[in-house]
């Protein structure tokens, strides 16, 4: 085996092994609201939807909630199941917005493994300037082939209590 070969097998291995590897949330790790059961399945674990909360990292006062799907059965109970595309999203203000930092269309707010290789689920954020509106989207990809299931939530950036002006978006676009 020459040289150039081993080094291909060895990135191969290294990009199989890298693609393998859990994705890691930006945000913090989603907090589980609940779970139902949607498949019975007699020795095994049963089939889901489970519902998850969290918080926008970089917008306070932002909140998106998201409903996916769990497979049971064995490929489940060992967490090798492929999950669906299916995801569903909610986004809400539920206190006074304050951006913590500057942000690009389409920032990923939280990302997660949906497949022992190369398949996973993200919630990214944009900004509709003309209408003040923060947009986020989730949606599945594969390293291949991804797919057109997805879901999008709009959250308007309102004024919250007695501070009078919201804040606009469009100020804390970057670039």
């Amino acid at each position: 085996m020459g040289n150039g070969t081993a080094m291909r097998i060895r990135a191969l291995v290294l990009a199989f092994a890298c693609a393998g590897a859990p994705v890691m949330a930006l945000a913090q790790s989603p907090d589980l609201i609940f779970r139902k059961s949607t498949v019975f399945k007699l020795l095994t674990p049963n089939d889901k939807l489970a519902t998850y909360g969290l918080d926008d990292p970089l917008v306070e006062g932002v909140a998106c909630h998201f409903t996916v799907p769990e497979k049971g059965g064995v490929a489940g109970m060992f967490g090798v199941a492929e999950e669906t595309s299916d995801v569903s999203l909610a986004c809400r203000q539920y206190g006074p917005i304050r951006f913590t930092s500057k942000f690009e269309q389409g920032d990923v707010v939280f990302r997660e493994r949906r497949s022992l290789v190369f398949k996973k689920m993200q919630i990214v954020r944009g900004c509709d300037p003309k209408r003040n509106v923060l947009v986020y989207m989730a949606y599945s990809d594969r390293l291949i082939e991804g797919s057109p299931k997805n879901s999008t939530s709009t959250v308007p950036i309102m004024p919250w209590g007695a501070n009078g002006e919201a804040l606009k978006c469009a100020d804390f676009l970057d670039g």
